[in-house]
């Protein structure tokens, strides 16, 4: 399994400083894999951290502490030639479809950016390249003459997974990409980025809110809560059989489409205020929230440590399992 995996992220820390004393811990200690192939779902209520997650593991933001090991080699490490073929590898999708394109370029000219600054292509096989990526998005090569402004939302977003492939990435972070999109058109996106998937053995780190929608995507869900991990399983388990407090109460707010079963299904409600992530206080961060709280949760911060196979959990209910 070692040789499968195609990222390693080890006790990742990204602070931020507010003020002249006050630390805001945005993602504190965080560890997990990805596997070649694989898509990684990772969930949690906004402001948890996932998306500076996201970004700290491809060098946008650089890390405070741990390290993101890509092939084998720690990208912290990494420097001029080094560091650009990383960039190269790695790419995002970004979740606003539209301030994540410069309105003052054509989309040809979005899209090629990539291959410009690492020096791919250039003359006609720039432009040959321009036009493959747009119909392999499902637009066609006419669009690459015009502007952002001319298209919609699920049209931009297309736009935007054109220009990550531009450069033939091994892996990319898709930053909610389909939370600022209709209903009707989240599922063609969703599609859309499986079928890439398939056709060019991509390999995704899939951050999002809509946890039906994770679900239809991700071979593995990491849950995180006010910077940490909470949990990890695979899609299934963590579906069918949650074990951390508040992966339970996200689940149970997930609607049901049966009438009958939605109406007697009785939902989870988180009471308590959500603590700051500024100088968090020791011990478990869901404590003020939990209903199996016990006086050791606010003593110490719960281990992440595998409970059941493939199962990993933060959480003092389950200190006796190993």
């Amino acid at each position: 399994m070692k040789d499968n995996v195609l990222i390693e992220v080890e006790h990742l820390k990204k602070y931020f400083k507010v003020g002249k004393k006050s630390i805001l811990k945005a993602v504190d200690d965080v560890s997990f894999k990805i596997n070649k192939g694989e898509t990684l779902g990772l969930v949690g209520e906004s402001g948890c951290g996932k998306t500076t997650c996201g970004r700290t593991v491809l060098g946008l933001y650089e890390a405070t502490g741990g390290k993101v090991i890509f092939k084998g080699i720690n990208i912290q490490t990494l420097k001029g030639k080094d560091k650009r073929e990383f960039s190269k590898n790695a790419q995002i999708i970004f979740q606003d479809p539209y301030a994540s394109l410069n309105p003052r370029m054509t989309v040809g000219d979005i899209i090629a950016e990539g291959i410009d600054i690492h020096g791919i292509y250039s003359g006609e096989k720039r432009t040959n390249r321009i036009y493959e990526l747009l119909e392999l998005v499902g637009l066609n090569k006419e669009h690459a003459s015009r502007f952002p402004h001319e298209f919609s939302g699920g049209q931009r977003q297309r736009i935007g997974i054109a220009r990550a492939l531009a450069v033939e990435p091994k892996f990319i972070v898709c930053d909610e990409p389909i939370s600022a999109l209709d209903v009707s058109i989240q599922a063609q996106i969703v599609n859309l980025l499986i079928k890439l998937q398939k056709e060019l053995d991509l390999t995704y780190l899939f951050i999002a809110h809509d946890l039906s929608m994770v679900k239809h995507i991700s071979d593995r869900v990491g849950v995180m809560y006010l910077g940490t991990m909470v949990e990890l399983a695979t899609s299934q388990n963590l579906y069918e059989k949650p074990l951390h407090p508040y992966t339970q109460a996200l689940l149970s707010a997930i609607p049901i489409p049966d009438p009958n079963i939605e109406r007697d299904r009785k939902r989870i409600m988180l009471e308590g205020e959500v603590p700051s992530p500024i100088n968090p206080k020791p011990g478990c961060r869901f404590v003020g929230r939990c209903r199996y709280a016990k006086p050791k949760c606010e003593e110490s911060l719960p281990e992440f440590k595998e409970v059941e196979k493939n199962h990993f959990v933060a959480c003092h209910l389950y200190d006796e399992k190993k």
